[in-house]
C-alpha cells in the first residue's frame, strides 16, 4: 500500500471515530443548541417550516389572514388573468359585475361609508373573510340545478347560510335560547325542508310566533331560491321575500337572523312604525332590497306613496297572524295579499285560534302542508270547524246528515272531499237507501271489488272498524251520522282529517244515547278555541242530573 493511499485512510478513520464519538456523549451539544444549529442549517438549505415562514411573511391585501403563509398566489401562464377582489367575487355569484349602488343587488342604504371602530371593525374583518369564500359559495350554487324546481332542497347552499346565521347569532350573543343545539339538527327545520320541497303553501300550527331557528330555516330557502335565479340571468326589480311581523321588536329579530346573508349581496330593510315615514322612504330611494321586513299597516302606507313596488313578491312570510288580526289589520293582509300579482309561496304561522281561520281561509286557497311540532289537539286541528249537533231522534239525525251532504254540493269547489263514517252496530241502510234515491252511488273505500256508476255522484263510505288503517288525510269534510264509541277515535279523525287544506270541517250528530260524551266533547272544543253549543251543554247538564 502507497504512502499516501495510508496517509488518507487514517484521516477518513478518525472521521468517522470523532462522529461516533459525538453520537454517544450526550452532553457534548445541548437539546437547545442543537436546535439552533438545525434551524441554521435549513435556512441555509432553504427550507422552512410553516411555523418559521409566518415570521417572515406579513399580511397584504390579496391575503389580509395569512393564510398562505406568505407564499405567490397560484397564477395560470395567460397574462391577461386578472385577479377577483373578494367584492367581485360576491357580484359574480349574483351574476352581477357592476358596482354596488341603487337597482344592484349589493347596494348600501347609506350613501356614505360609515366608519368603524370597536366591535364594528371586527364585523368587518368577519365579512371579509367570508368574502374570500364566496369562490366556494359560487361552487354550491352551480352545483345545484339549473330549472326553477326545489325538489333537491335543501342543497349545500342552504346549510352554508344556516352556518353562516348561527355563527354570527353566536359571535354577537343574539342567540342563547337553543345554546348548544345546531340548526342543522332542528326538528322543525328537518320537517320544514320535506314541505317546502314539494312547492305547496305552508302553514305552521306549532305557535303564536315564528323562533329564531326557524326564521333561520326560511331565509335560507329563500336565499337558496333566489341566487339560483340569479346565476339563471333573471332580473327581479322588487323584493324576493316579504316577511310580514305584528310589532318593530319582531322586525328587529328577523333583521338580525337575515343580516349575515349581506356578505352574498342580499341586502334586507325593516319597515315599522318606529322610525319617521320620510326616512324610511329615503332610504328605499337608495336601494332596492332582496328582502323586505315589515308590519302590514307600514308596508300598506308606503306602497300608496309607490315608494315601494311588492307586485312581484315570489315568497310572502306571515308571521302572528293572530296578533296582527287581534291588533285590527286583517284587512291590510288581505289588501297586500292582491297586491301581488303572482302567485308567491306563502307561509303562515297561525296558533289554534278559531278567530283567525276566516283570513287563513282568505289566504291559503290551494293544497298546503301542515307542520306542527306540538301534539296537542288544538295545534294538529288548526283551522278544523267542530260542528256537532244534538238531534231528537234519529230521523232527525237521519235528515241533518243528508242536509250536509247537500249544502257541500252547493259551496265546496270541486277539490273538496267529503266522508261519512259509518258503525255496524248501527244500522245505517236507511242513510244509503235515501242517498241512492238521490242519484248517488255509494261505496266502502276498504271494498275495492264495488262498481261504481259513472253518471252517478260518488258519496265515499268507510267502516268506522277501518279508520285506523284508512287514509283520511285528503278528506276536508267528514261527518259522523252516529256518534263515535269513544272520545280516543273522535280525536283521531280530528287530529287526521284535512292535512291538504285549510276548509276541514267535522260534523258530529248526537242523541241523548251520547250523553257521556258530552263533558269531554266540551272539553275539546274550549281547547280549540271554540264555540260550545247551548244545546250540548244542556244535554251535559242533563247527564249529571241523572247521575245525582
Amino acid at each position: 500500500m502507497a504512502k499516501g493511499d495510508d496517509s488518507l485512510l487514517k484521516k477518513k478513520n478518525k472521521k468517522l471515530r470523532k462522529r461516533l464519538n459525538s453520537k454517544n456523549d450526550s452532553t457534548s451539544v445541548s437539546a437547545k443548541i442543537a436546535a439552533v444549529i438545525a434551524a441554521k442549517k435549513r435556512r441555509k438549505a432553504g427550507k422552512r417550516r410553516i411555523c418559521e415562514g409566518m415570521c417572515y411573511s406579513l399580511p397584504t391585501l390579496d391575503d389580509p389572514f395569512n393564510d398562505r403563509h406568505g407564499k405567490p398566489e397560484f397564477k395560470t401562464r395567460d397574462s391577461e388573468t386578472k385577479t377577483t377582489s373578494p367584492k367581485e367575487k360576491t357580484d359574480h355569484v349574483k351574476g352581477k359585475s357592476a358596482p354596488s349602488g341603487k337597482g344592484t343587488v349589493g347596494g348600501s342604504i347609506s350613501q356614505k361609508p360609515n366608519r368603524q371602530t370597536g366591535k364594528d371593525a371586527n364585523n368587518k374583518s368577519h365579512l371579509e373573510k367570508e368574502n374570500v369564500k364566496m369562490d366556494q359559495i359560487g361552487d354550491l350554487c352551480c352545483d345545484q340545478h339549473h330549472d326553477n324546481e326545489i325538489s333537491d332542497f335543501p342543497s349545500k347552499f342552504v346549510f352554508w347560510c344556516l352556518s353562516a346565521i348561527e355563527n354570527a347569532l353566536r359571535h354577537d350573543d343574539a342567540y342563547t335560547e337553543g345554546e348548544g343545539n345546531s340548526f342543522f339538527l332542528d326538528s322543525w327545520g328537518l320537517e320544514f325542508s320535506k314541505c317546502f320541497s314539494t312547492g305547496k303553501d305552508l302553514m305552521d300550527t306549532s305557535g303564536t310566533f315564528a323562533t329564531t331557528e326557524q326564521i333561520a330555516w326560511i331565509v335560507s330557502a329563500a336565499a337558496d331560491i333566489f341566487v339560483r335565479k340569479e346565476k339563471q340571468g333573471l332580473s327581479l326589480e322588487t323584493p324576493f321575500l316579504l316577511f310580514l311581523v305584528p310589532s318593530e321588536k319582531k322586525a328587529g329579530q328577523v333583521r338580525t337572523v337575515c343580516k349575515p346573508l349581506k356578505s352574498l349581496g342580499i341586502h334586507t330593510v325593516s319597515l315599522h312604525p318606529g322610525a319617521s315615514l320620510d326616512h324610511q322612504i329615503q332610504g328605499l330611494k337608495s336601494c332596492e332590497p332582496e328582502f323586505l321586513i315589515s308590519t302590514p299597516e307600514r308596508l300598506l302606507e308606503l306602497v300608496l306613496l309607490k315608494a315601494i313596488d311588492i307586485s312581484d313578491v315570489s315568497m310572502l312570510v306571515i308571521d302572528g297572524l293572530n296578533a296582527i288580526c287581534n291588533a285590527g289589520h286583517a284587512d291590510a293582509i288581505k289588501s297586500i295579499k292582491k297586491l301581488i300579482s303572482g302567485n308567491p309561496t306563502l307561509v303562515v304561522f297561525n296558533d289554534s285560534n278559531h278567530t283567525s281561520i276566516p283570513v287563513v281561509r282568505h289566504l291559503l286557497t290551494g293544497p298546503i302542508c301542515r307542520i306542527s311540532i306540538n301534539n296537542s289537539i288544538a295545534s294538529q286541528s288548526s283551522c278544523i270547524v267542530q260542528s256537532v249537533q244534538v238531534c231528537t231522534s234519529d230521523e232527525d239525525k237521519h235528515v241533518k246528515s243528508i242536509d250536509v251532504l247537500c249544502q257541500f254540493w252547493s259551496s265546496q269547489n270541486h277539490n273538496s272531499n267529503l266522508l261519512y263514517i259509518l258503525r255496524k252496530d248501527v244500522k245505517s241502510h236507511k242513510l244509503v237507501k235515501t242517498l241512492k234515491s238521490m242519484g248517488c252511488s255509494t261505496s266502502l273505500e276498504s271494498d275495492a271489488t264495488t262498481s261504481v256508476d259513472p253518471k252517478r255522484r260518488l258519496v265515499t263510505m268507510i267502516d268506522l272498524e277501518d279508520i285506523s288503517t284508512a287514509d283520511i288525510g285528503m278528506y276536508d269534510a267528514i261527518v259522523l251520522p252516529s256518534f263515535v264509541p269513544t272520545m280516543d277515535t273522535y280525536e283521531h279523525i280530528l287530529t287526521t282529517m284535512a292535512r291538504q287544506s285549510v276548509n276541514g270541517i267535522l260534523y258530529g250528530f248526537l242523541t241523548k244515547r251520547d250523553t257521556e260524551h258530552a263533558g269531554p266533547l266540551i272539553s275539546i272544543l274550549e281547547q280549540c278555541g271554540q264555540e260550545v253549543p247551548e244545546t250540548l251543554k244542556d244535554l251535559h247538564q242533563s247527564s249529571n242530573m241523572s247521575e245525582d
